[in-house]
């Protein structure tokens, strides 16, 4: 017996777009459904763009969700795209009617996605590597994660995310690609192709972090990670004044020279009133392949150094959250696009990560700054 409509569209609601994260019943995705009495089932879909990137993807699941009912015998799906009409109402549906003025959501009173800006005093401390692998830590503990590569001169993050596609425009909205479950969005990913340098000044940098934050649709996060270009910039002064509720994540190495510049950049949290959530020590030391000894390569107490220094800068306490050996693997899974707390999340640095991004990742209980809907009552 052939299966009803109700069952197949059952199984489309399971059936997920690719780049919204939520199903394709839900967005007005489903053009039609027609079914035999032999059992082929014809499904139409809507793409929300010509030439959509994940179109095979969503061609896949769709066939597997319908192919699981009973009295199936074959699955069509035919693709459509949505009218310039479809799309608007999709962007509605998405992000609200909120006129011409533009917002970022996150720096809305009532926002409780945790946003962490990672900085670092100067570049070569494994700042990209840190992000990603805390982001992709995060993405396997079950949270939503989202991703900004805001180090607009030296991107790096589609890389060591293993991200190749370009986002898709949904009227003026940006889809961002997904990878190992991290919505991730970079400057990189609008450049034509090769490695072309980025020639920007100042007031142009602030546009692109202001576009990366308004008109990307980023969802429900619960974190989301920022990956700050090296030193106290542009960049680092546009967080602060467009997001200044963001906590500040110093990454610094173990020699002294290194720890004294990230004392630098953690400093501009006095300036600009933001939180530091701590201090990460990377290439902590080298694990010796034929002891159990430390090999000290870069020194030691770098990040002990600097916590303490900017806890007695603000007044408050700064703590080291980590330290992070050297692991080559971990060098390796970035040119790869394999995180390596993914791909061995045994191996000593995966693990410290790991425990790192399960600290960071837990949701604050307070209710600070949160806007609650309560009225006084009348008597």
């Amino acid at each position: 017996m052939a299966p009803s409509p109700e069952l197949v569209m059952a199984a489309l609601a399971t059936v997920n777009d690719p780049e919204i994260r939520r199903p394709i019943t839900e967005l007005g995705m489903v053009k039609n459904v027609d079914i035999s009495p032999d059992g082929v089932v014809r499904v139409g879909v809507y793409l929300t763009v010509a030439g959509c990137p994940l179109k095979d993807t969503i061609t896949r699941d769709v066939t597997g969700a319908v192919s699981r009912i009973d009295g199936v015998s074959r699955v069509h799906v035919d693709m459509d795209v949505m009218s310039a009409e479809q799309r608007k109402e999709l962007q509605t549906k998405l992000r609200g009617d909120r006129g011409p003025e533009k917002e970022i959501p996150f720096a809305k009173p009532g926002s409780l996605t945790r946003v962490f800006a990672v900085a670092s005093g100067k570049g070569g401390v494994g700042k990209s590597s840190v992000t990603v692998n805390l982001a992709a830590a995060m993405a396997s503990q079950g949270l939503k994660v989202g991703v900004v590569d805001a180090d607009i001169y030296g991107h790096s993050v589609p890389r060591m995310l293993g991200v190749s596609e370009r986002p898709t425009k949904v009227e003026d909205m940006i889809m961002p690609p997904v990878a190992h479950d991290i919505k991730v969005i970079s400057v990189g990913m609008f450049k034509p192709e090769g490695n072309t340098p980025v020639v920007w000044r100042g007031p142009m940098l602030d546009r692109a972090l202001y576009q990366f934050l308004t008109d990307v649709y980023w969802g429900d996060l619960d974190v989301l990670l920022m990956d700050l270009p090296p030193g106290t910039g542009d960049i680092a002064i546009s967080v602060a004044q467009r997001m200044p509720t963001a906590e500040i994540l110093v990454v610094t190495t173990p020699q002294q020279a290194a720890a004294e510049v990230a004392e630098r950049a953690g400093s501009i949290a006095a300036q600009t009133h933001q939180q530091i959530a701590g201090v990460i020590e990377n290439m902590a030391w080298l694990p010796c392949p034929h002891c159990d000894e430390r090999i000290s390569v870069f020194g030691e107490g770098g990040g002990q150094t600097v916590a303490d220094a900017l806890t007695r800068t603000l007044g408050a306490r700064v703590p080291l959250l980590g330290q992070v050996p050297i692991d080559m693997r971990l060098r390796e899974g970035g040119d790869e696009g394999k995180p390596l707390v993914l791909t061995d999340p045994d191996a000593p640095a995966a693990a410290e990560l790991r425990r790192i991004a399960a600290g960071l990742g837990k949701k604050s209980t307070s209710l600070k700054g949160l806007k609650l809907d309560i009225s006084p009552v009348k008597h």
